[in-house]
């Protein structure tokens, strides 16, 4: 029996104190906070929101964090979550990654954009070196089609 009063010793009457520890109401407060964090660890990947274009294809295993440089609908240039400038964009990279060009870069497009504006970043990026250069797009839910 886990709990409860223990029956009276020697026949005086008193109950002794219970010396187990009660784990139930620690489990629920651990359970409830790892929920709290599953759900929102993935909102904290990445801060602008784009709608990224749908594709069949694998994702990419890497090795080390990307640096992430996203275009907005409106055509504003983000590096990782703050806003910058496009000819301000390859000086900031070169210091974040203190100038390892082959440090794998990532571009995020709104599929609203114009295709030029996206390689005119691109093209930015590569200009200032770096060899890594990557489109992210989102997978699509369905299965890839037949060859």
């Amino acid at each position: 029996m886990a709990g409860g009063l223990m029956g009276p010793s020697k026949g005086r009457g008193r109950y002794r104190a219970m010396a187990d520890i009660n784990v139930t109401p620690l489990v629920d407060v651990m359970l409830v906070l790892l929920i709290v964090f599953m759900v929102t660890a993935p909102m904290l990947t990445s801060g602008v929101n784009v709608d990224l274009p749908k594709t069949d294809s694998k994702p990419i295993n890497i090795d080390s964090a990307p640096l992430t440089v996203t275009i907005t609908a409106d055509g504003k240039v983000h590096f990782q979550d703050e806003d910058i400038a496009l000819p301000d964009l390859v000086a900031r990279l070169q210091a974040i990654s203190q100038n390892d060009l082959s440090r794998r870069i990532f571009v995020r497009g709104d599929q609203a954009i114009a295709y030029g504006q996206v390689m005119q970043v691109m093209s930015t990026i590569a200009q200032g070196g770096f060899t890594k250069v990557a489109l992210l797009a989102q997978q699509t839910s369905g299965a890839a089609p037949a060859r």
